[in-house]
């Protein structure tokens, strides 16, 4: 497959290449075939997790990028409706509230950090409140790099002058000691379900930590 790399990636087919286009047609056309026929649950999922295998790591910073957006959007209404009694204005990726000290505090749902937590201030600056970090996989072998690159995002906040940082997992039964040597910026870390369910001790103090952090009362 070396030999047609051009026509992928500069959309460029060569005189040499041009012969044997049809049997790499061919080729692809029989491979994608036998899916179809052995597949016995061809799923629109299972089409991007094989092309993970087949077409490499382009493809699979695609796919993590999409569980990346996915995660954040499960964060999304949980916060929305913990501070809900606030909430002055918001869109789908921010929400303004008014703290309990008359100030406009946004919480915005981006990228590196996934989510800013901002308060304006009466000279019209704003400062850096939190920081937070989602990684919603749940494959228990790859977590401590996607906690590394939690680390680094957070370093950059620090920078930014960011007061805290919080990592949110995907994954359940989470080393915290552990992971708190492999992500030392990282001052709270959090579970993605027990956020997204509302109920128990983590839930409960994933909500009073925000409350404090933006200013509100329960």
């Amino acid at each position: 497959m070396a030999g047609f790399k051009s026509i992928e990636e500069q959309g460029r087919l060569s005189p040499r290449q041009e012969p044997s286009l049809t049997d790499l047609c061919t080729c692809l056309c029989t491979s994608a075939a036998h899916l179809v026929e052995h597949v016995s649950q061809l799923s629109h999922t299972n089409v991007h997790e094989l092309t993970l295998v087949t077409l490499g790591p382009q493809l699979c910073g695609g796919a993590l990028n999409r569980l990346g957006t996915r995660a954040t959007r499960e964060v999304f209404d949980p916060i929305h409706e913990i501070v809900a009694a606030a909430v002055t204005s918001s869109d789908a990726d921010w929400i303004e509230i008014k703290n309990a000290a008359g100030r406009t505090v946004r919480i915005e749902f981006s990228s590196d950090p996934d989510i800013c937590i901002r308060e304006r201030l009466p000279s019209g600056n704003d400062r850096n409140l939190v920081a937070v970090e989602i990684k919603g996989g749940r494959d228990v072998s790859n977590i401590h790099n996607r906690i590394g690159e939690a680390e680094k995002s957070h370093q950059k906040a620090r920078k930014q002058g960011f007061v805290e940082c919080w990592t949110i997992v995907g994954v359940s039964h989470l080393d915290l000691k552990l992971a708190h040597k492999e992500s030392p910026t990282t001052d709270r870390f959090f579970n993605l379900d027990a956020i997204r369910v509302g109920e128990g001790r983590e839930a409960l103090a994933f909500r009073e930590e925000l409350l404090s952090r933006v200013g509100v009362s329960d």
